[in-house]
């Protein structure tokens, strides 16, 4: 069945931390130069990100991630912890949730 038909729904899945999240994953990525400079900056960009999806009219599920099952995730597959591994493992997340109808995710 197509990923688009109508009977599917396309979920957008949006890489989710909260602060503690947010401060271990600054620790533990290989891109630290490409994320914001704060969690008040990353939120405000995530945020803006998730009213960019839901005026889109798109299905937007935000995705709490906790930081050492992504990085046991990325050890396993072989990945460094940077954005497009990031997007790889929400975008699994959301798949196990809804089945294979998604979309990668946004940071």
């Amino acid at each position: 069945m197509p990923a688009h038909s109508p009977d599917r729904i396309v979920v957008v899945g949006v890489a989710w931390f909260d602060r503690k999240q947010w401060r271990r994953l600054t620790e533990a990525v290989a891109d630290r130069g490409e994320l914001e400079d704060t969690y008040e900056q990353w939120e405000q960009s995530a945020l803006e990100a998730v009213r960019m999806i839901e005026r889109e009219g798109r299905k937007m599920e935000k995705v709490h991630v906790e930081v050492e099952s992504l990085v046991s995730w990325c050890k396993e597959k072989g990945l460094p912890v940077n954005g497009e591994s990031r997007a790889q493992y929400v975008t699994q997340l959301v798949q196990r949730r809804h089945g294979q109808s998604t979309r990668a995710p946004r940071e």
